[in-house]
């Protein structure tokens, strides 16, 4: 049976929004089975659109990761298109005035299953503005690219919380943009009014190739399934002055700096056995972003068997092999990381001090795995009747 994503079984049946006023949260990925974009769909079925809202890199996906996007206009619609990521951290959640004279929003994102890829994120400020303003969201689910049975990383300690350590779960979550807003929804949200429409046909067990949907990157540096399937761990790098690849074809693939030696670096990474990747040393040059226009060293990732892949562990090993074999370069990143000045960028993504106090500590990173392996344990027991789909 072939997935339908929640966009094509609200077109097939539009009663939810049909002759409501109604606002759509998506971006250019937010497409029907042939490629239509969701907000002339929609429109040809429900009416137009009162206005849309877009996620971190803009409605047309444009913009790189942290880049300011301004509030503009659509020209297929004549929408005004509220940012939801401007050039502070007030523009991460609608404005109480962008929600006036709304019955319900429509939210149709592709996620890519990590806590910090921030359309999440932008659910959560959507549900908590419109709990208070009376509209009713509806989520238009969509599998979860990386499947959705794996879970990996620890949960956000108080303290850490950020856009990228804002969801009550592990970094590695395995659920669905509709099981989050459920989750969001009893844990924070109660009086909000929800729908999820669920996917039909779509498996826990399923990767996003076998769902026989059209891939469409969600953000500029997510080319590929496999990107994704690596993202969780890699993002990591970003926490460093290390290049996670951005500049070049394949980002997070591509780890390095001026002043690593690629064939050191691959042979240590190697004597790690790390299950489901494959290394290869390497010299690429990336475009723009950290070290912009310099030949860095470093390995290129290639997954050798996505079942066995841990990309939480897989980029923490990474940082921790740089940073001792590289004592007198390799460095944290200085600059605010999220609108975020007062924690360090690991600590924000990783939702607590402990991996950085561990790397800079030279202790092993195993003992951090096992305490992670419980926190996830500990979640999966709270998820009840959130999990929407099955094996």
């Amino acid at each position: 049976m072939a997935v339908q994503t929640g966009l094509q079984r609200l077109l097939a049946d539009s009663a939810t929004i049909k002759d409501r006023r109604w606002a759509l949260l998506a971006n250019q990925a937010s497409v029907t089975r042939n490629l239509e974009t969701a907000r002339l769909a929609l429109a040809a079925v429900a009416g137009p659109p009162i206005r849309l809202f877009a996620p971190e890199h803009g409605l047309e996906g444009v913009a790189q990761d942290m880049e300011a996007v301004a509030d503009s206009v659509d020209p297929l619609t004549g929408a005004t298109v509220h940012s939801l990521y401007g050039e502070d951290a007030g523009t991460l959640a609608p404005k109480a005035q962008s929600l006036e004279n709304l019955d319900a929003i429509v939210v149709d994102m592709p996620d890519i299953g990590s806590r910090y890829y921030t359309f999440a994120a932008s659910l959560d400020g959507m549900m908590a503005a419109c709990e208070m303003a009376g509209v009713e969201v509806v989520v238009l689910d969509r599998p979860n690219p990386l499947g959705g049975l794996r879970r990996e990383g620890g949960m956000v300690q108080p303290g850490f919380e950020s856009f990228v350590s804002q969801l009550p779960t592990p970094i590695r979550h395995g659920l669905t943009l509709g099981e989050i807003a459920l989750l969001l929804h009893r844990e924070r949200y109660p009086d909000l009014e929800l729908t999820v429409v669920p996917c039909l046909g779509w498996k826990r067990s399923d990767l996003f190739d076998a769902t026989d949907l059209p891939w469409v990157s969600p953000s500029p540096n997510m080319p590929t399934l496999d990107t994704a399937l690596l993202y969780p761990g890699l993002c990591l790098i970003e926490a460093t002055t290390l290049s996670e690849g951005r500049g070049t074809t394949r980002p997070f693939h591509l780890v390095g700096a001026p002043w690593v030696d690629a064939h050191h670096l691959v042979d240590s990474l190697r004597t790690l056995e790390l299950p489901g990747v494959a290394f290869r040393a390497t010299s690429f040059r990336p475009e723009f972003q950290k070290h912009a226009n310099r030949i860095c060293a470093g390995c290129d990732l290639h997954i050798t068997n996505r079942e066995m892949l841990r990309p939480l562990e897989l980029g923490l090993e990474i940082v921790k092999t740089i940073h001792d074999l590289y004592p007198n370069d390799f460095s944290w990143r200085a600059e605010p990381y999220e609108f975020v000045t007062e924690a360090p960028a690991l600590d924000l993504l990783t939702g607590s001090s402990r991996a950085r106090s561990i790397i800079e500590g030279g202790q092993e990173l195993q003992c951090l795995f096992d305490e992670w392996h419980e926190e996830v344990k500990a979640f999966e027991n709270t998820l009840g009747n959130i999990l929407l789909y099955h094996e």
